[in-house]
């Protein structure tokens, strides 16, 4: 289950990828735009704002996140947000079983892809069935190797832990940017990808517990919480605490913590344009 407030605790470092990914779609008219994998529909808006006459959906397998996201569309803040064809809508959906409609011109799927074995087959399923001159944005987490997530493969590697979550952790979900860009380049698309680290700043003071396990309970430890009992979960916890302490350690009041991604951007029928 996945908590729209625990989620939005970090949430301008959050948004910073899905604007900068957003940036280089030079689209100008799309008839329809999907947010595939909205969350709680905040950034949802910012699809509204860039194309105020396209037909804005946000999708998300999560009931929770659909309805913080219903929620925050009656009120004034995305409210203003609508466009020629109407309000921002959504839905709750799978990503897995999701196809474009023919309207379909953009397709923004940001930091979503990381948590569906094979959506390489996704990637190229969607860029055939969008029309052409259609737009694929996928933005994904590229730190698996980072030490925040070899310490948590570290203590869910112990005895007591091992059984129960070593199964729910995976090395590296995601590609890098030559590997999804030799996919996509393969599939007919013109493809613009590459990969930032941005080094967030995550205040320490005020903060009960270390900022990194605060951020990865939005994230990375879902899986973990959901397989612990109430106990277990709380020596889980702090044990992992321990170890990001070490790894991150606060400097001037704030932990320095470096978080690369990646990003694609492809355009559909790139080949067939340039050879009629």
């Amino acid at each position: 289950m996945w908590d729209p407030s625990t989620y939005l605790r970090y949430g301008d470092e959050r948004s910073r990828p899905f604007h900068d990914l957003l940036a280089r779609v030079p689209a100008e008219r799309p008839r329809a735009v999907v947010d595939l994998g909205c969350g709680p529909g905040t950034l949802t808006a910012a699809l509204a704002d860039r194309w105020p006459g396209s037909r804005v959906c946000g999708l998300d397998s999560s009931a929770e996140m659909i309805a913080r996201a219903r929620a925050l569309a009656r009120t004034r803040a995305l409210a203003a947000a609508r466009t020629v064809a109407g309000p921002v809508t959504f839905a709750v959906g799978d990503v897995r079983s999701w196809h474009p409609e023919p309207d379909v011109d953009v397709v923004v799927c940001n930091a979503v892809l990381q948590w569906v074995p094979g959506h390489r087959d996704l990637l190229t399923r969607w860029v055939a069935e969008l029309p052409t001159g259609g737009w694929l944005a996928v933005q994904v987490p590229g730190n698996f190797d980072a030490p925040s997530h070899r310490a948590l493969r570290e203590v869910a590697g112990r005895d007591r832990w091992r059984d129960t979550l070593a199964p729910l952790l995976r090395e590296a979900p995601v590609d890098d940017p030559v590997d999804y860009a030799a996919l996509l380049v393969g599939a007919g698309c013109a493809v613009d990808a590459w990969e930032t680290t941005y080094v967030h700043l995550l205040p320490a003071a005020a903060a009960p517990d270390h900022p990194v396990l605060t951020w990865m309970e939005g994230t990375a430890l879902r899986p973990v919480r959901a397989a612990l009992d109430a106990a277990g979960w709380t020596d889980f916890r702090a044990e992992l605490g321990v170890r990001l302490a070490e790894a991150y350690p606060v400097r001037q009041g704030q932990v320095y913590f470096p978080f690369r991604r990646i990003f694609v951007v492809a355009r559909t029928g790139a080949h067939a344009e340039e050879n009629p």
